[in-house]
This record gives C-alpha cells, structure tokens and sequence, in this order.
C-alpha cells in the first residue's frame, strides 16, 4: 500500500512530452555540420574566428537530443552502453586529431613494444577525454532523475563535480542537459532556463565585446535555441548509426587535412 501510495506521487522530473522541436535526426544534422565547422576552425582555420562561433551550436544541440532521448527511449541503458562504446573507440582518435597528446602517450616506443607502447597510448589519451564521456554522465544523472533515484542523483553529481576539469564543457554542460530534460514540456519555460543559462555561461570571460558587453565565445550557444524551439513540421530520418560513424570520420579527415594537406 505504501509503495502504491509513494508511486502516486506527482514527480515533476519525469516529462513524458517533447513540446519543443521533435525533429531530432535534423537536429542532429545540424550537430553535425557545426561540430564540424567548431573543429576545422580550431585546427584547420584558426584564422577565421567565425567558424569557431558556428561551432558553439553543436553542444547544446546534442545536449537537447540527449534530454529528448531520455523522455522517449524504453532502455534507458542501452543508449547508454552505445554513448560509452564511442566514448571507448573513438577517444584516441580524438585526442590525437584535436591536439591533446601529451609525452605520457608516446613514452613506450613503438618499434620495441608494440603492445605496451599501444596499451599506454590508448590509457594516455583519456587525459582530455571527448565529449561522449560528458553526454554519458549526463544520460545518467537524467535516468537517476527520472526514476527517482536521488542517492545515485547525488553521488554521480558529486562524482562529476569532482572531475569536472576532465569533463568537455565542464559541470556546465551537465546542466545544460538537465534543463533542457526538466523543463522539455514547458518550451517557455525551457528557453528562459536554458538561454539564462548559456547568456550566464557566456559572460564568464572577455574574448569579445558587443554594445560594451564583454563575453566568451560561450556566449552563441544561445543561438541553438532557434533550431531547438521552432517545432519542424517536416520529419527527417537519419539512420542513427550515420550519427555515430560521423564522429570518428570527421576526426580522422581533420587529421589528414591537418598533417598532409595544410601542414
């Protein structure tokens, strides 16, 4: 009876309705281009700073379909095992075309152990680990959100707090991921808290000015808001495995790009 009762409890972190923009293999196309853009300008381009602003879009959009993948899936932890996969496969590729070696990486040679030397690069590369170890954090702390499991809640968030300097974007964009989940059937409600967020988040620094406001680059995540809130009538289906085949791909074409083209 006391469990019935407890269940019968309204609990407001459980939405069961996107009321933003539904579409999210679009989305995620526009992720994808802009991730692209934000890498090819840092490695690439980094004389045209424009291509780093475009690149502030992706986050924030792939935090919303995060947010949205966790109001719809029915396993929760299958997603999940697919986040930590890539997270595991593409880490040194990641780490080696967005420039975060380090000495540690290549302190075995090679040409006398192979498999040591391999081993130790593979470890050595989670120093700067990539975004999908932040998504994963995240979809945790969503789930132990929605389903009431406020010890795990705690604990992860205390954990992610504690690494944060090795999570991409920081304890930050965790919380771009749960407001965009807590607040996805309100979309009012949910651009206020979540451009709040990001105008907060863009104000921490000086890189740029406008009408004597000084910001940090940050600051144009606040234009995914257009994409995430205008609802797209027309639906696009994008294989999701075209999703995650990106990632690596466009990595490895910035490394070559970058040592045998531009180099």
């Amino acid at each position: 009876m006391a469990s019935r009762k407890k269940n019968n409890l309204y609990w407001p972190f459980a939405p069961t309705k996107v009321r933003l923009n539904n579409n999210t293999d679009l989305l995620k196309l526009i992720a994808m281009i802009t991730m692209f853009c934000d890498h090819a300008g840092k490695m690439l381009f980094p004389h045209y700073p424009v291509m780093r602003m475009i690149g502030r879009l992706a986050f924030p959009i792939y935090a919303y379909c995060i947010a949205v993948g966790c109001v719809y899936t029915k396993d929760p932890l299958r997603y999940l095992k697919r986040i930590v996969l890539m997270a595991l496969i593409c880490q040194p590729i990641y780490a080696v075309s967005m420039a975060h070696t380090t000495a540690a990486m290549y302190s075995i040679s090679f040409a006398e152990h192979p498999v040591r030397a391999a081993i130790n690069f593979y470890v050595q590369s989670w120093h700067h680990p990539s975004i999908f170890v932040a998504l994963a954090f995240g979809i945790i702390l969503i789930w132990a959100l929605r389903n009431r499991q406020i010890i795990l809640f705690i604990g992860v968030a205390l954990l992610c707090w504690k690494i944060k300097a090795g999570l991409d974007y920081g304890w930050k964009g965790l919380v771009l991921m749960l407001l965009f989940y807590c607040f996805c059937d309100r979309p009012i409600l949910a651009v206020l808290a979540s451009g709040a967020f990001m105008a907060w988040w863009g104000l921490q620094g000086t890189q740029y000015s406008l009408f004597g406001i000084r910001f940090q680059l940050q600051m144009y995540m606040i234009l995914s808001l257009i994409p995430i809130a205008i609802p797209m009538q027309r639906r696009m289906k994008l294989n999701k495995w075209v999703f995650y085949a990106f990632y690596p791909g466009h990595l490895a074409l910035i490394y070559v790009l970058d040592h045998f083209v531009f180099h």
